[in-house]
């Protein structure tokens, strides 16, 4: 897991400052520190909110003074906040750009991390990210992708720099993080360097592509992934229709916007759109210009089973990790480049996938892969075969 991973290298790093030097360090010879490893002790588990971890303490021998660990403890006392992990260490360091301060928010002020603690593990995860982006993907069967630029401000960036994030669905259910980069959200060029790296590795993009109406990322699979289906995400679209529409009349707009993507069928679903044009058009057209533009892409998802609708309408799987810790905010706001911050966060990103859910209906994701289509979220074949037996 890794979140065990997590707490395994912090572990190694106390020991590590408790002897002055790193494993497989040897003594220089006029070193006088006395003091060498000494193997692990055994295994201890901790449950977490996302299942049970087992790491080892590192021993030592030869010590002028006994080794207690500061740090095993802090994490037995405080598993739940370890469970939660991303929420937890965002609200106690990554919004000021400190990771130390993160650390130690999650720890305690007790934990003995050092900067040059810090700055080793800062360093060795990068080394994981970097190897986590050379990775080949060609094993991956990905049914849906979601995708979206999550705000990052550097504090030295003029422009908007994002992660770029994409999230996969597989035929086993299982969601997992495919893409994690730093980028422009509404750039095309930024979208396609991402998207043609991951299929230089041999990802084969799913069938179907759920996000934000404005990102770039929709002009660079029109060029790397024609054949994709494109459903927008419905949450930006009722976002972007109640801006175009007065305070006073959002909170009653919402609730006739918010029950349109829940109808039962496509026609149903467009019945409930004309309704609210036909209420809303002569004092607010362009929040009715708003509602009616892509339609054809805010109901794709009725194309696909019915259990699947829940993830399909819109990117919440990607929103979901960062509902808590939203990096729209300052986050990362000491970094002096967003690239600084991504491998941290990926790191965090990579804890959180380890608590996703399975898809509903993940039994029917094998289907969708191999090509088979649905009406209104029935296989289209049973959905013949009702229409006959109705007839």
């Amino acid at each position: 897991m890794k979140a065990q991973q997590f707490i395994q290298d912090i572990l190694e790093e106390e020991i590590n400052e408790f002897l002055c030097r790193g494993k497989s360090e040897r003594i220089k010879g006029i070193d006088t520190r006395r003091g060498y490893r000494n193997g692990y002790g055994s295994p201890r588990k901790f449950a977490l909110m996302n299942g049970t971890v087992t790491v080892s303490r590192p021993r030592v021998r030869a010590t002028d003074e006994r080794f207690e660990s500061k740090v095993l403890p802090l994490f037995k006392r405080r598993s739940k906040e370890v469970g939660e992990m991303l929420p937890e260490l965002y609200l106690h360091g990554l919004s000021k750009g400190d990771f130390e301060l993160a650390l130690r928010g999650l720890l305690g002020d007790g934990a003995p991390l050092s900067a040059s603690s810090i700055e080793r593990l800062k360093a060795k995860w990068q080394d994981e990210y970097d190897e986590w982006k050379k990775q080949d993907m060609s094993s991956l069967k990905v049914v849906y992708q979601w995708a979206d630029g999550i705000y990052v401000k550097a504090g030295l960036e003029k422009d908007k720099a994002a992660l770029l994030i994409i999230i996969g669905a597989l035929t086993n259910g299982k969601k997992v993080f495919l893409a994690c980069e730093s980028g422009y959200r509404e750039s095309k060029e930024s979208w396609s360097a991402l998207l043609r790296d991951l299929t230089a590795r041999g990802l084969k993009l799913g069938r179907l592509t759920i996000a934000d109406g404005h990102l770039g990322i929709w002009s660079a699979l029109g060029e790397l992934h024609p054949a994709g289906e494109e459903q927008r995400c419905w949450n930006h679209k009722i976002r972007n229709v109640l801006d175009a529409m007065p305070k006073r009349i959002r909170a009653g707009a919402s609730g006739y916007l918010t029950k349109i993507p829940y109808a039962d069928t496509k026609a149903e679903c467009q019945r409930g759109r004309d309704a609210f044009v036909n209420r809303y058009k002569k004092d607010f057209p362009k929040a009715t210009e708003t509602l009616t533009r892509d339609w054809d892409r805010m109901v794709i998802f009725y194309s696909f089973p019915k259990e699947h609708w829940a993830h399909l309408r819109t990117t919440n799987v990607v929103e979901s990790p960062f509902s808590i810790v939203r990096l729209r905010t300052d986050a990362a706001k000491r970094f002096k480049k967003v690239q600084s911050a991504t491998a941290m966060i990926w790191k965090l990103l990579q804890v959180a996938e380890k608590s996703f859910r399975l898809l509903k209906g993940f039994w029917l994701l094998s289907d969708v892969y191999e090509g088979e289509w649905f009406d209104d979220g029935i296989l289209a074949q049973e959905q013949r075969t009702l229409e006959r037996m109705a007839a």
